[in-house]
Formats: C-alpha cells, structure tokens, sequence
C-alpha cells in the first residue's frame, strides 16, 4: 500500500504541474529589433502618477454637496487635458498593473507560481527605454509592487478613503508646480494620473469587479490633447451624469494599443506612431514563429494562414507607402495598422498554445489510464471478486516488450523535435500506466464474468447516479445554488430507497436537516457587511448554554466597541482567546463514545466559530451537524435494513475501541453512494456558506473579537482555522460511519480517490489562461482542490481520528465503560 501511495503521489504530482506547461508557459518574446518613430517626440519628460487602489469613482463622483474631491484634477479635465475611464485588466493588483502601465502588456500568466508578486522573465519598459528614471512611493510598493493599506484598513467608501483624495490630488498640485519651476516652464513636461487597480466595497482587490477594473485616467502636458466638449454621448454606463462630467469628452482606454485620442500631434506623427506599434507586435509574432519552426518536424509544421510571409510584407510595403502619401491616406493606414495588430496578437496566441492540443491529450490518457488502475485496484483488493487460477506470464512478457516499444518510439519523437525535459515525463507517463491496467487480465476478466451477476437495473442506475452526481459537484463549483438541488435530490433518498416506511422518524430528520442546509448556497457569500443579527438569531433558537451565549456577548459588545471607536475591549479578547485554545482540549477531556465526543467537539467548535463569524454563517455549523447526525442515524438504519451481521449499535460504539479486522467486511455498491455523500459534504463546507470568498476577500472583521492590529499571519491562520471547522465536523462524522458500518477507511479513500480524480479530469479542461484574474485563479483553484482533495482529507483525517479517539486522563483515575 505504501508504493500504492508514493506512486499515486508522484502521479498527482505530475499531473499538477504539467498545467504549468500547458496553460501558463510565460507569453513574452525576446530578441525582436527595437522600433522607434523617425519623428522628435512632443515631450522630453514624462511624469507618471500611480495612486495605489483608487476606483475612478472615487476620484470622479463629487461629495454630498457637489464639490470635487480633487478639484486640480478636475480643473486639468476640464480646462487643459483629456481624461477618461482606464479599464485595467485582471489579475487587478499592484504589480501587474504597473507592469501593465509601464510596459503595455498584460499579466505575464506564468507568474502564478510567484505569486504575481515578481516577473519570472525580463520584460521591456518605458524606464528602461528612457536615460533617467525616479521613483518615489512607499517602500513595500516601489521594490515589488506590494499591496497599500489604507483601503483595506478603511475601505473606499470610508471618510478616511475619501479625505486621503484630497491629500493626493493637493500633492500633485504642488509636485507639477516644482517640476514645471525646475524646468523654466518650458512646455515639454507630460504628465499622466492613473491608478493601478481599483478596490471593493469590503476592501479587496484582484477580481474583475467594475470597482477593482474601473481606475481614472488623466493626462495632460506635452504632446497630450486639451480638454474637449462632449460632441455625443458614446457610453451607456451614466458615469458622466453621476460624476458631473457631462460636458468633458471622455476617452476611455485599454491596454496594450496606443491610445491616438490622447494624441495633440498632427495625423502623419499618428500615421508614424501607430506603424511602429504595429511592427512591434509583427516582430513578437515573427520570433515566436521561428522559435515554434525551430522545435517542430518540417512536414508537421502548420503555419498561421492570415500572417504567411508573403502578407507580411505586403502589409509593410503598403503601410509605408499610404503614410508618405499624405493626410487622407495616412488615416486609411492608421486603419490598416489597427488591423494588422489585431491578426498579430491572434497568430502569438496561435503560436503559444500549439502544443497545447499534444501535450493535453498525453496527460488525459495518463489521467484516464491512472483512474483505470485505481478502479482495478480496488476490486482485486476490497472487493469480493473471483480470480481463477491462470497463468499469464507469457502475455505479460509480450505485453511489456511492446510497451517499451512504446516508448521508445515516443522518447524518439520528442527527442527529434528537441521537446523539453517536461514534455517526456507528460508523455511517458501513461506508458507505464497504461501497462499496469493491462497486467490485471485476471481482475478484468472476473469483472466482466461477474457483471451478468448483477441486477442491470441496478448497475445502470449506480451509472446515472455516479455521473450526475460527479456532475453535480463539478457545476457546483462555479454555482453554488447547484449544492442546494443536490441537497434537495438528497432529501429525497429516504423514499426512493424504500428507508422511509421502515424508519420514518430518522428519514424526516435527514430530509429536514438537508432542506433546511439547503438555504446556505442560495445566501450571498460572508465577507461583505457585518450583520450580527443573525449571530443573535442563531444563540436564541439553537443554544441556551452559557459558553454560547457569552461568544455571543462578546461578538456583539466588541462589534459595538468598534463602531463607537473605543476598540477591542480587553475583557472580550481574553474570553476569545481562552475559547480557542480550550476548543482543542475540552473534547479530549469528554468521554469516547460516538455521540457523546461528537456533541463535545460539535460544541467546542460552534463557540470558536461563532466568534470568528459576522452574519449568517454562524448558523452554518449547528444545521450541518444536524445533518450528519442524520446521516449517521440513517446509515445505521440502512445496515439494519440490509441485515449486516458485523453492524455495531450506536449506543455502545465507542471511538477508542479498535475495530475487530476480522469484522472488516468487503466493499459493496451502498460504499460508493457513502464515499460520494462525503465527498458531496466535503464540497457543501467549502463552498455552502461561502467561507472561501472571506479568505478571498481577507474581511479583516471576522477577527476583531481577537485582535485588531492587521497582522497578516495570525489573521490568516485564524480564518483558515473557520474554513476548517465544518470539515473537521464532516470528517468526524465520517469516521463515525466508517467505525459503526465496520468498513476499512482504506477501501472508502480510494473510491473517494476515483471520485475526485475523475473531477480533475473535467477541471482540467476547464483551467484558464485568458479573461479576468478571478477566471484564471478560479479555473486553477479548482483543479488543485480536486488533485489535492484525497491528500488534505487522509491529512485531516489523522487530526480527526485523534478528536475522536484520544482522551485526556485527569490525575491517575483510568477510563472505564459501563455495559
């Protein structure tokens, strides 16, 4: 078993990494010839303004009375500059919207394995295409593009958020004054206000929000068009109206193309400007072209038809000429060049994902040989299946000669192309993978004589269920009202297996518990607004206890302290502190047996929860404890039902006792439906009160019951510890299953193996290298949560299995049980 899981690991670990090389190889070219435009420049110094997480309406949107936030901004729209809305591009944070602003290209993607917090290539820029560069700005900003704090700490709608406009807009003013001094006033001074990525309500950024997307842009100085009357109102946003800016053009930007409305030059500089762009990005895509040519087998080459060599050069040869002809064609060539930008960008893309196909096809044969040989696995050895004695060791050897053959021809192949060292582990790996599945004749065969054997009612209807159910949790992941159908298609087992006429008390339970954990995913995600009502609502419905009800007392006094200014008082941090660590060793002190733990841990982890919680999610942990209850109730009825022999009463289970081996039976077909419903539970506490979305957003409010100095580490560490504790109550109800149901947690983990494996396979198909920072972030979260699932419960359940079964002797006095 212990090679099992080492091989299994590596494979896991090769799957993972080969997105890497797949979706997020880095997109940047090098060795292309600079351009420049053959005309003096209209500046000879650009000053560029960066204010950190500035959303454009917070600088735009005048106050309550009417007055501008920034008025020396607003008198640079509306008398000397052109401004307009800047629509950033995700991922929407410090370093790649600088990136983006002094390099013009967007988030280099293969910086996800930093972390986006550094380039992993050299890149080109305007600071080192000029003689002299200064920086100045915060320290955590200028060396790594760090995120600022005062957003997060009071958030853009705050009055401190607003006042600190007028500070940078006052600052500005005077920095422009001493420049345009230093200089004699000699009009060659550029100067562009910008922001590189807004923020939301609650304080967060990285998203593609409209507030996080959405940043000012003002420019004004040398070579920049003055301010202009709105001719006609191009936009159906009605920022103009909201802002006050109705009369101003605005000109809205994107990156990546020079934007010629910011232009005050004449249309032939334009003509010039726009053709060196142009010639740019025909440069990118000529080396990638060469670069892809260089690695591929001449007679498998397949060139990107609407950039070949011949309409290159036509392009550059009529270009040139419509530009030296005079105004009217030099518009007609500005088109011309716009044009030829966009056929550009799509052959680099072309080009940058051609081995995207190959590669993708060698992993999702490793992916489906692997899973195969899971399945295998498991019923040559926790099934009951049949092997006749046969001797194969001939095939087998026949067999192994051919596969070597195999790959051989494959190692051949990628060494003719000169493939990277990556690229033969993705593609030997379901060599050998491939050979383990077809080694296990004997288990194939008795597979398929025991099927006849089965009720094909049966099998067919495990079939729909297992791949609706599979389904089911992959959508959810992207729509969290998905767990709600689940649930409710839960709820209704009990009638459909026939449970409901032999145990109706326990069948409405379980139906109850799962409509009401139902409502969860359809409630907006925590995060957001602090509401503790639903704190108050949960304490007087669900829990009388004093340890409860002072939790309770302290989130709402310290919410209440917070509002009025007066801090966190000291009292109330204690009390919060001693909950916590008391939740780890109040459980230990309780007694072993199944409800009894449970109920110990269930309320130790309510109190740390509930404290640790700013609205309705603190009504998350009771209802699904609930349901597991049930869940363990009706499990039990369902082993009843079937007449097991080895099945345990629940009253007399006790966690500490080790199971009986000999009692440890076989896996049947209910195994699956089990192993599915937990994994199905595992899904609704990652996602069914929105958790997640609080670690995303890093609300530094579901800490202030235990401290209130940001402190990044100890914050995190605690809102990873409340995105735990509804796994913590699914894993403890699971060991509770697998203990009453007398079945080896090996046997269940590997089918909960094949269950997540097989949703990797579809989330690989799903991971993004394009659209917002959210769609990339998501695209790859999902699949390292399905890839690394099996490894995080088996960690977890260790933690699990010790709440469970260890207790804390007090003095020398022994545990006893009473019969």
């Amino acid at each position: 078993m212990m090679i099992f899981f080492i091989v299994g690991l590596i494979v896991h670990v090769v799957f993972f990494l080969s997105i890497f090389d797949i979706y997020f190889t880095s997109p940047l070219v090098h060795g292309m010839t600079p351009q420049h435009v053959p005309l003096a420049p209209p500046a000879k110094r650009l000053v560029l303004f960066v204010a950190d997480g500035l959303r454009a309406d917070s600088l735009f949107k005048p106050d309550d009375n009417g007055t501008g936030r920034a008025p020396y901004l607003r008198s640079v729209i509306e008398e000397s500059g052109t401004w307009g809305v800047s629509h950033t591009r995700v991922p929407t944070e410090s370093r790649p919207g600088h990136v983006a602003l002094i390099a013009g290209f967007y988030e280099d993607v293969s910086a996800v394995a930093k972390g986006w917090k550094e380039n992993p290539v050299e890149f080109d820029s305007v600071f080192n295409e000029s003689r002299h560069t200064w920086c100045w700005g915060s320290p955590d900003i200028l060396p790594m593009f760090a995120k600022d704090t005062n957003g997060h700490a009071h958030r853009p709608m705050s009055k401190e958020y607003l006042e600190n406009i007028g500070l940078v807009d006052s600052g500005v003013a005077e920095f422009v004054s001493v420049m345009d001094d230093f200089y004699g006033h000699d009009g060659k001074t550029a100067y562009i206000f910008t922001s590189d990525h807004g923020m939301t309500n609650w304080g967060s950024h990285g998203a593609g929000h409209p507030s996080e997307t959405l940043t000012p842009l003002v420019a004004w100085g040398a070579g920049v068009q003055t301010a202009q009357r709105e001719g006609s109102h191009k936009y159906d946003d009605n920022y103009l109206k909201e802002w006050g800016l109705e009369t101003s053009m605005r000109v809205d930007v994107n990156q990546g193309v020079l934007p010629l409305n910011y232009l005050n030059n004449s249309q032939h500089f334009k003509a010039e400007s726009i053709y060196a762009n142009a010639i740019q990005i025909l440069e990118q895509f000529r080396v990638k072209m060469a670069q892809k040519k260089e690695t591929t087998i001449s007679f498998l080459f397949t060139p990107y038809q609407p950039l070949s060599d011949s309409k290159q050069m036509d392009f550059m040869r009529n270009a040139r000429n419509l530009i030296q002809k005079g105004q009217f064609d030099e518009a007609v060539s500005i088109r011309y060049c716009e044009d030829l930008i966009v056929q550009a960008m799509e052959g680099l893309s072309y080009y940058h994902t051609y081995d995207r196909l190959f590669l993708g096809s060698s992993v999702v044969l490793g992916f489906i040989g692997w899973t195969s040989y899971v399945v295998l696995f498991i019923l040559k050895t926790h099934a009951s299946l049949r092997k006749p004695p046969t001797n194969m060791h001939m095939v087998k050897r026949s067999l192994g000669q051919m596969f070597l053959c195999i790959g051989l021809l494959v190692a051949l192949f990628l060494m003719v192309q000169s493939s990277p060292w990556t690229y033969y582990i993705y593609c030997l790996l379901p060599v050998p993978v491939w050979f383990s599945v077809m080694r296990e004749f004997e288990t194939l065969a008795s597979l398929v004589r025991s099927v006849p054997s089965l009720p094909l009612s049966k099998c067919f209807g495990y079939f729909l269920l297992v791949t609706f159910g599979i389904e089911l949790l992959v959508v959810s992941f992207f729509y969290r009202a998905m767990l709600t159908l689940g649930l409710v298609v839960l709820a209704l087992w009990p009638m459909v297996s026939g449970l409901y006429t032999k145990a109706k008390v326990r069948s409405l339970s379980w139906m109850l518990s799962c409509l009401f954990l139902a409502v969860f995913p359809l409630l907006p995600v925590v995060g957001r607004e602090p509401d503790v009502n639903y704190v108050i609502l949960f304490v007087c419905i669900c829990f009388q206890m004093m340890q409860v009800v002072l939790c309770a007392y302290i989130l709402t006094s310290t919410h209440s302290s917070l509002q009025l200014k007066q801090g966190l008082p000291l009292f109330n941090q204690l009390v919060s502190w001693l909950t916590l660590v008391s939740s780890f060793l109040i459980p230990l002190l309780s007694s072993t047996r199944l409800f009894r733990r449970l109920l110990s841990i269930l309320m130790s982890l309510v109190c740390v929860y509930l404290l640790l919680s700013t609205g309705y999610e603190a009504l998350f942990p009771p209802v699904l404890s609930w349901l597991m209850f049930a869940w363990i109730n009706i499990e039990q009825e369902t082993m009843n039902t079937q007449g097991s022999s080895n099945r345990t009463e629940l009253s007399s289970t006790d966690f500490a006792e080790n199971i009986d081996i000999t009692k440890i039976r076989q896996l049947r077909l209910d195994d699956i439906r089990r192993s599915y419903f937990f994994v199905f539970f595992i899904i609704i506490a990652f996602f069914g009160c929105g958790n997640i979305a609080s670690i995303n957003s890093f609300d530094p409010a579901s800490v202030y019951c235990f401290l209130t100095v940001f402190n990044p580490f100890i914050m995190g560490g605690m809102l990873m510890w409340k995105v735990l504790i509804p796994f913590v109550i699914v894993m403890c109800t699971f060991e509770s299953i697998q203990v009453s149901t007398q079945l080896s947690s090996r046997s269940l983990f590997l089918v909960v193996l094949v269950i997540s494996d097989l949703m990797a396979l579809h989330f690989f198909f799903l991971v993004k290298d394009h659209g917002s920072w959210l769609d990339i972030g998501t695209s790859i979260s999902h699949y390292v949560i399905v890839m690394s699932m099996t490894i995080f419960l088996m960690l977890l359940s260790v933690m699990t299995h010790f709440l469970t079964s260890k207790r804390i002797l007090i003095g020398r006095k022994r545990k006893m049980h009473f019969r």
